[in-house]
């Protein structure tokens, strides 16, 4: 037996005891706790071997640290045995306390298990309480709380004494286990409480990199970059410019925080910046310089969104569009005008005309406004017929509202013709005025297609300067143009083909040569219920009645 009845004896493990416990506080890391736990059951309570295996994340157990035998603690250290295995090794196990003893006589039965071992073959037992080579004792360290959370195991071997341990031996390793596992849990904390530390501070330089990574990308950002308020009184009121956009605005950075995009854009492009979406919007239209003038520029929304109170900012990407817009203009104006008169060109006149027409005609006697563009139609009956005891007409969706151009309801401003012939009645209606050049012919004949052309420039230009502002002239082909004139009556607009006759009939002057041109005019009326071709044709076959009407000698030209 151990001569633990000596006092002294137990006093110097106690000493030991104290000393090596008071270790387990100064280890830095988890790592250095874990070996320190394992060197002080070598150092303190006299064991010559000693093995701390702790619970990993998934259950099983992981040799940590060894401490006796540097050949021992190569071969197992790292190595991990199940979690299975090692319950079925503390439920075998004789209770000491709440250390775990299985004598050499049972281990045999553990041999080919995965929990990692160490142990060495030897003679049997000399005595009872002799030490044999597959004895096992375990301490298992459990966390404080009611809950007893296997925190992991101590594994003690070759007592120095060479002797099962006593009830103060037991005791002694009972208590270095209770407080190994305090020091395990609180090197775990620290350990964990460093880890957040260093992914805290790791987060910060990351933001204060990707604040300032945004702060350079915005501020040097080629095109226009802004931030407005989002939400509130205040929103839409721009926060932020970069230098791209105050440039192209003309406005320094201070001045642009007292707007919001809605001060700045054209009165025109008002519904489509209010019609655009804050995330992910996207439109096209105007914003005023400093100099009066504006800017065609493309804006892309999107939300700068903050996690704890939600969305809070919009970021507006601003791009530069004027160029492409003014080529897109170019090509509207190229494929609706004539490339050499720069008129409104055949499809342009028609599109121009069939906006002004519908499929119903004006109703006869109908009211006709007061003014000298009053060109429309008035229907004085405001109910629809009544035929056996129902409407005659109800609308699809169930309103009784008729169709376009009908009715008391109908919004559209009917085109209407006089109907006194050459004598004016006092109607005021859309003339069209169908002008044929005479003798321009003989003119490419005779001094070829540079002079034709230079005497239609000129044609055009002299047409174009005799009517009024908001009439159209366009080039139908050829020598043919066409007049558009809203509000005129009959007299009026004779008077309009006369003066345009003799606007072209004097001399043009093309490389030193004068030529001259006559013109033919006829003149039709449009009226709804007459499809644009149809207009057209009356007004050409007019022309041509007043060409054949007037004497040769007045058509002559050259």
């Amino acid at each position: 037996m151990e001569t633990e009845s000596e006092p002294y004896v137990r006093l110097s493990t106690l000493r030991q005891l104290h000393q090596v416990v008071a270790d387990l506080n100064t280890a830095r890391s988890l790592a250095d706790t874990v070996q320190t736990v394992a060197d002080g059951v070598v150092a303190g309570l006299n064991y010559q071997l000693a093995c701390v295996n702790l619970v990993r994340p998934d259950g099983d157990l992981v040799v940590a640290a060894f401490s006796g035998d540097p050949a021992a603690e190569a071969l197992i250290t790292g190595r991990v045995g199940s979690r299975d295995a090692w319950e079925r090794r503390l439920a075998m196990a004789l209770p000491w306390g709440d250390l775990r003893f299985i004598p050499h006589t049972e281990g045999w039965v553990l041999m080919d298990d995965d929990v990692p071992q160490w142990h060495t073959d030897g003679p049997a037992p000399r005595f009872e309480d002799e030490w044999h080579p597959h004895d096992r004792l375990y301490a298992p360290m459990y966390a404080s709380g009611t809950g007893r959370e296997l925190l992991g195991v101590i594994s003690v071997d070759r007592p120095r004494n060479g002797r099962h341990p006593g009830p103060w031996g037991q005791e002694a390793l009972q208590m270095y286990a209770s407080q190994s596992a305090i020091a395990i849990s609180n090197a775990r904390l620290r350990s964990n409480m460093q880890r957040a530390l260093i992914r805290l501070e790791r987060e910060q330089q990351a933001l204060r990199a990707s604040e300032e990574s945004f702060r350079q990308a915005f501020e040097y950002a080629p095109s226009g970059m802004a931030i407005a308020e989002l939400g509130g009184d205040q929103h839409g009121r721009l926060l932020r410019t970069n230098d791209a956009l105050c440039r192209l605005l003309g406005r320094p950075a201070s001045v642009m925080r007292r707007y919001s995009f809605a001060d700045l854009v054209h009165p025109e492009d008002i519904g489509t910046l209010l019609r655009t979406s804050a995330e992910g919007g996207r439109a096209e239209l105007r914003l005023g310089r400093r100099d009066g003038t504006y800017v065609w520029v493309s804006l892309r929304n999107s939300v700068v969104a903050d996690t704890a109170d939600g969305p809070r900012f919009l970021l507006t990407h601003v791009e530069d569009i004027e160029e492409r817009k003014r080529h897109e203009l170019q090509l509207a104006h190229r494929a609706s005008h004539d490339a050499l008169t720069g008129l409104p060109n055949s499809a342009e006149l028609r599109s121009r005309l069939s906006a002004r027409l519908c499929e119903r005609p004006a109703r006869t006697g109908a009211y006709q406004g007061p003014g000298p563009d009053a060109g429309f139609a008035y229907d004085p009956d405001p109910l629809p017929a009544v035929h056996d005891g129902g409407y005659e007409h109800e609308h699809e969706h169930g309103f009784g509202f008729e169709p376009a151009g009908g009715g008391a309801y109908d919004h559209h401003v009917h085109t209407v013709a006089p109907t006194g012939g050459d004598t004016d009645d006092g109607t005021k209606g859309l003339a069209v005025l169908f002008c044929d050049l005479d003798g321009f012919k003989s003119i490419n004949d005779r001094f070829g297609h540079h002079t034709g052309d230079a005497v239609l420039i000129e044609v055009a230009r002299r047409l174009t300067t005799g009517v009024r502002d908001g009439d159209t002239v366009a080039r139908l082909g050829g020598d043919e143009f066409v007049v558009l004139a809203d509000g005129l009556g009959a007299a009026d607009a004779a008077d309009l083909a006369v003066r345009l006759r003799n606007a072209i009939i004097p001399p043009i002057r093309v490389d030193g040569r004068a030529v001259r041109v006559g013109a033919s005019f006829g003149i039709g009326w449009a009226e709804c219920g007459m499809t644009v071709e149809e207009v057209l044709n009356s007004a050409d076959q007019r022309m041509y009645v007043e060409k054949r009407s007037r004497a040769k000698v007045h058509r002559r030209a050259g």
